[in-house]
């Protein structure tokens, strides 16, 4: 009897056939580990931005983000159209406040946007959390720019170091940790992608690169003022590109998309307006644009007459034309008051003295002073060292891009040093060099390392044909101390970017990771004490007073009163009315019968006062 032999099991053979097709090819391989480690690096910054919400509970922090997260709720309740055109009689009573043309809404519209796409897939979830965790999801998004920023400039590698870095930059997370619902938050983003779009369209030339670099510029004008330092930097640096005579097509392309079509979409933003053709801290921009078009019709010309002295003589002709024109029309515009003049801010970031002499409500704000050399290393470490190097590196390998960078990092710096809340813009550039300097040092170690045991050449051609043939087997043997001490090196460099890992999560956890409305202390005996009194003042104050009850308080707690508490207050966080802020400075310092007669004539009811003398809290009202 013949017996048939059972066909082999399919699963066999799957599992046989496996490996083959698991099996990727080198560069298959880097794409799958590039985007493993950018997928964990995406993870780690939004899980190290939680601290406080695992800490204390999901809550707003500090005070301006209260008045974004009311604007918030008022938005997605409302609709754009009540929000753009709110007027807001709780603030600033009795004179109230227009807020669609005194806020930028990018933050806003982002976070209500967010909250709609959530309720689409059918996430319920209130508005409260999507603010509380926007700018995590951002900072978590900037990771992923900044990596093809880096890739950009040097190398994938830097890009991959670069990302790493700025997740847990110190710099950066001061302002992006959960609750930190500040137009920070999504601007830092929107300014990097900016940058990195327009360099892409100066390196390629590509119309569609300049076209998203300018609307990348219109999502930051919307978000925050500091778009002034874009509109400022990228002049800057292609009038150097022109002088250092690396003007190209390409550089025209690319400024000019961004320039006229991000200009046109900023003045769609109320609160913006025509600053752009008005405001004196754009008129470089402008005169850049000018200037362009100069060159790019002097390029024309030279091609076109072919007779060098004929161009020369036409060259001169028309540069001293275009000098005195422009001269003569930003004279008569300044005299008209056509041309407004640069702002307070704006001059005391060029004079450190100016806030102090001339507007001193600026310079009592404590993000506004000098940065101390501290506060370089406690928010940079190892970066501060590491960003020397990779200027280095840069200068070593100029190109269009790393001139960008070089720009960014040392005009950042300089800012950074004049008032300490600018470290946050300095922190992309900062990290960006370092990832440059850690990558090149990095590569060319590692080639040290790997490099094979190379025998020495024949000697010097004399002498007997036996040392001639003896001399061609000899080692090198400076190679082996070669690659001990590169070996060396990269494990000091890896040991110093895990103290600078330790270091991050240390200062995110202790440091910025504390909402200023809840604040904690020791106990005599050692244990954790947890002080809600802001929070509580503010519920006594939403159940205990009249719905048009006017409360009075110092401008630092207007915008959570009204959040909070639901209740009219007189000045608050925007401080735009000087004299009614004076008004109720001087209530607060006088007797009790002036301040009386004081509350009087502006209509309050209750006032507020913070006192932290029991309990030695320093940033009470005495202190002020």
């Amino acid at each position: 009897m013949a017996v048939t032999a059972s066909p082999p099991s399919v699963t066999q053979d799957l599992l046989n056939s496996l490996p083959k097709t698991l099996k990727l090819k080198t560069k298959q391989q880097e794409l799958l580990l590039r985007i493993t480690t950018l997928g964990l690096i995406y993870i780690l910054a939004f899980i190290t931005r939680l601290f406080s919400v695992l800490r204390y509970e999901s809550m707003i922090h500090e005070f301006d983000p209260y008045f974004n997260y009311r604007t918030t709720l008022y938005l997605t309740e409302h609709g754009f159209s009540e929000f753009w055109n709110w007027f807001d009689s709780d603030s600033w009573y009795p004179l109230g406040r227009i807020v669609g043309g005194t806020l930028y809404p990018g933050l806003m519209l982002t976070a209500a946007g967010l909250y709609k796409i959530l309720h689409f897939l059918r996430f319920a979830v209130h508005i409260r959390e999507v603010c509380v965790l926007t700018a995590p999801f951002f900072a978590s998004n900037t990771t992923i720019v900044a990596y093809f920023f880096g890739k950009e400039i040097w190398d994938s590698g830097a890009g991959i170091v670069a990302a790493a870095l700025i997740a847990i930059c110190p710099g950066y997370i001061s302002r992006s940790v959960a609750g930190s619902y500040d137009n920070e938050g999504v601007a830092i983003f929107a300014l990097l992608l900016t940058f990195y779009l327009f360099v892409k369209a100066v390196n390629t030339g590509s119309l569609s690169w300049a076209l998203a670099s300018a609307f990348g510029y219109f999502y930051m004008v919307s978000a925050w003022g500091g778009y002034v330092f874009i509109i400022n930097l990228v002049p800057l640096y292609v009038l150097v590109l022109l002088v250092t005579g690396r003007y190209s097509l390409r550089l025209y392309v690319a400024y000019n998309c961004m320039y006229v079509l991000g200009m046109l979409l900023a003045m769609q933003i109320r609160f913006v307006g025509f600053q752009h053709v008005q405001s004196g801290e754009h008129m470089a921009s402008m005169g850049v644009f000018f200037l362009l078009q100069v060159f790019f019709f002097l390029d024309w010309v030279k091609h076109l007459l072919g007779d060098v002295k004929l161009f020369q003589a036409f060259l001169r002709i028309t540069v001293t034309s275009a000098v005195g024109v422009g001269a003569v029309a930003l004279g008569v515009g300044m005299a008209s008051g056509y041309i407004s003049p640069w702002t307070g801010r704006f001059y005391s970031l060029l004079d450190p003295t100016y806030a102090k002499d001339h507007i001193p409500i600026i310079a009592s704000v404590s993000e506004h002073q000098p940065t101390a050399w501290s506060s370089f290393m406690f928010d940079f470490h190892i970066l501060l060292f590491l960003f020397p190097a990779g200027l280095y590196f840069c200068f070593k390998r100029l190109t269009d891009a790393t001139i960008f960078i070089v720009m960014y990092g040392l005009t950042s710096m300089y800012f950074a040093g004049v008032m300490v809340r600018l470290i946050l813009v300095a922190t992309p550039a900062v990290c960006l060099i370092s990832a440059i300097a850690v990558s090149a040092t990095v590569k060319n170690l590692t080639r040290v390392v790997r490099a094979k045991v190379q025998p020495v050449q024949g000697g010097s051609g004399k002498g007997t044909g036996a040392s001639k043939g003896s001399s061609k087997g000899v080692i090198d043997n400076s190679q082996p101390f070669q690659k001990n001490g590169a070996m060396m090196l990269l494990f000091g460099a890896f040991y110093l970017l895990s103290r600078y890992a330790i270091h991050c999560t240390w200062v995110t956890s202790e440091a910025y990771s504390s909402p200023s409305i809840v604040l904690a202390a020791r106990g005599a005996h050692g244990q954790r004490v947890i002080f809600d009194d802001y929070r509580e003042a503010y519920f006594w104050l939403r159940q205990n007073t009249p719905p048009d009850a006017k409360v009075m308080s110092w401008w630092d707690y207007g915008y959570q009163i009204t959040a909070m508490g639901n209740r009219t207050v007189i000045v608050d966080n925007n401080t735009w009315n000087n004299t009614h802020i004076a008004t109720v400075g001087r209530a607060m310092s006088s007797y009790e019968d002036e301040a009386y007669d004081i509350m009087k004539s502006l209509d309050v009811d209750y006032v507020l006062v913070v006192f932290g003398g029991v309990t030695g809290y320093s940033s009470d009202d005495i202190n002020k």
